[in-house]
């Protein structure tokens, strides 16, 4: 279980991963790619390997995993990753109905992401 959670938070919090370059048609049928508040902080992180199709592709999996509002509260793990450690310990059902959701998305965003080349 911390295996998985800590994937799911890589999966997050690195923003990118490297991947060689490909044609945009390539990318356009390989990857989902989606807007959104995940999507822009991943993008506006500093990391030095954040892509919009990484950031994007993240998005799509928040997507089909997180409420809007469990989207906007993961958006804080960006600028205080911290704070998601803070969440997974706490004893409030709030934050453990949040937690087992971040965690479903950070493993449909690790399938989703890895399955379709992002990551690589």
């Amino acid at each position: 279980m911390q295996r998985v959670v800590l994937l799911g938070m890589v999966v997050v919090l690195a923003g990118c991963g490297g991947s060689p370059q490909r044609s945009a048609s390539s990318i356009a049928r390989s990857a989902p790619v989606a807007s959104g508040p995940i999507s822009r902080a991943c993008l506006q992180s500093n990391r030095e390997t954040r892509s919009p199709r990484l950031c994007g592709c993240v998005q799509a999996a928040a997507n089909q995993t997180l409420s809007q509002a469990q989207q906007r509260r993961a958006v804080a793990f960006y600028t205080d990753p911290h704070l998601a450690q803070v969440i997974r310990q706490s004893d409030r059902a709030v934050d453990k109905r949040f937690w087992e959701a971040y965690v479903a998305y950070g493993e449909r965003a690790e399938q989703l992401c890895s399955e379709r080349g992002v990551t690589r």
